[in-house]
């Protein structure tokens, strides 16, 4: 945790598009559980995530896991599809605590 703070890394296809609605999910899961100033989220295209996934605590892709991450890698494509969030929540909660 840097600065007292969990990184995260969130990754899509291109960074910006699926990652950015991903993005707004997380941020309402975390603040409406008392997480509000204490992380930081980072967008990067889902081919640069093994990279950049060694300073993060862990990575929200909207993609398959990809290959050779350095962090923890929670599914995204619930928070795209609106079904079966809980488990992604579930497991963003107990990465927080880590």
């Amino acid at each position: 945790m840097a600065n007292g703070k969990k990184r995260i890394l969130l990754s899509c296809g291109s960074g910006i598009v699926t990652s950015t609605i991903a993005r707004k999910k997380v941020e309402q899961l975390l603040d409406s559980h008392g997480y509000q100033g204490q992380y930081e989220i980072t967008q990067v295209p889902l081919a640069s995530a093994p990279e950049h996934s060694r300073d993060y605590d862990f990575i929200v892709a909207t993609s398959l896991s990809p290959s050779e991450l350095h962090c923890p890698y929670v599914n995204g494509v619930p928070y795209l599809m609106g079904v079966g969030t809980e488990t992604s929540d579930a497991e963003i909660l107990r990465l927080m605590e880590a």
